[in-house]
């Protein structure tokens, strides 16, 4: 298992994925259209790394291109990161969200079929445990409804390779569910820089660490929690990437379908995750109390129990050397783009 076909490469887990599997000696093909991501990224692999992965640039519901690549390029295994991924945004474009992962999924599923790739890891999420009657969540707790259609999409992929898994009993798929990746990788070279307007946390909070952004928006502080925000577990990305290369060496044993929780197992609210940022880089983070957000819940975090055992994982970085490692790289993002 050695050609990995990495869809959505280019994109902020999915790029340091790639940097890892290149580190691990896999060869490295790469899908992205480019519509949260940008090229360079494949030039600061390349610098991290000295080897530049094969690039193809399209929307992977292309089923003609990608029935290209995958005769070209015959991969081993797919890691399929591509989709759209932010809950609000869902919400008010629920169409748009269910188009567009749903369909790049069946196309990938298909060329999977017809040229008997046989093995996948998907990016999946905790979202699709609905709202937690209890944490920490376990692989074990039921795959609910979602509280947005961003996560719906995730609930409804992870079905459809289920059901694949029973009429193709050859196939491996792991199914990862991901917590709330943060930081970036030591060099400053990649991290996450979303195109307008940050959805997640940590990179709205970079963008007012460099005066880009005048505060952060916290989004209600009534929740039944420590201080009242929200509660999340937060996992380093370099963290996260292990995870998806620890994943394939699973696959290697042919388990047929498995699942997997990766994050810290424990959760840090949002006032909790300001102070911390606050104390690793020594810059005041001003913020405002705004109402709560569709689709949010009060708290999740995972149990990683059994990716500790069954994959060899942990985790080397913890909230406050994210926090540290998500601001260098935006302070070095901006002196790059003031060239």
């Amino acid at each position: 298992m050695k050609k990995v076909l990495v869809t959505g490469g280019l994109g902020f887990i999915g790029s340091h994925t790639v940097v890892n599997l290149i580190e691990e000696k896999y060869d490295v093909v790469i899908i992205d259209n480019l519509f949260n991501s940008k090229l360079e990224v494949l030039d600061r692999i390349e610098q991290i790394t000295g080897v530049r992965p094969k690039f193809y640039q399209f929307d992977v519901q292309n089923i003609s291109k990608l029935d290209e690549v995958f005769k070209n390029e015959k991969p081993d295994v797919i890691i399929h990161f591509a989709g759209y991924k932010a809950v609000g945004e869902s919400c008010k474009k629920p169409l748009m969200y269910y188009k567009n992962n749903l369909e790049s999924s069946f196309a990938l599923i298909e060329m999977m079929e017809k040229y008997n790739c046989k093995n996948i890891v998907f990016s999946s999420s905790a979202t699709v445990y609905g709202i937690p009657k209890k944490v920490p969540l376990t692989e074990e707790d039921p795959v609910q409804s979602s509280t947005s259609p961003y996560g719906e999409t995730k609930v409804m992929i992870e079905r459809i390779l289920e059901d694949e898994s029973k009429v193709h009993p050859e196939f491996n798929i792991c199914l990862l569910r991901y917590f709330n990746p943060i930081g970036a990788h030591k060099s400053g070279l990649l991290g996450e820089d979303p195109n307008g307007i940050p959805n997640n946390l940590l990179p709205y909070i970079n963008k007012v660490a460099v005066g880009k952004l005048d505060c952060v928006h916290v989004f209600g502080n009534d929740y039944p929690t420590v201080d009242g925000t929200g509660v999340r577990d937060y996992i380093h990305v370099c963290d996260l990437a292990k995870g998806h290369v620890l994943s394939l060496n699973k696959l290697k044993e042919n388990p047929g379908l498995c699942i997997y929780n990766l994050g810290t197992g424990k959760g840090t609210s949002v006032l909790e995750i300001i102070k911390l940022y606050e104390e690793a880089t020594g810059v005041k983070i001003p913020y405002v109390i705004d109402p709560r957000r569709d689709g949010d819940v009060a708290i999740n975090y995972a149990s990683n129990e059994k990716a500790k055992k069954e994959l060899g994982f942990n985790c080397d970085f913890d909230v406050k050397q994210a926090c540290l490692d998500g601001y260098n790289y935006q302070v070095a993002e901006e002196k790059r783009t003031k060239k």
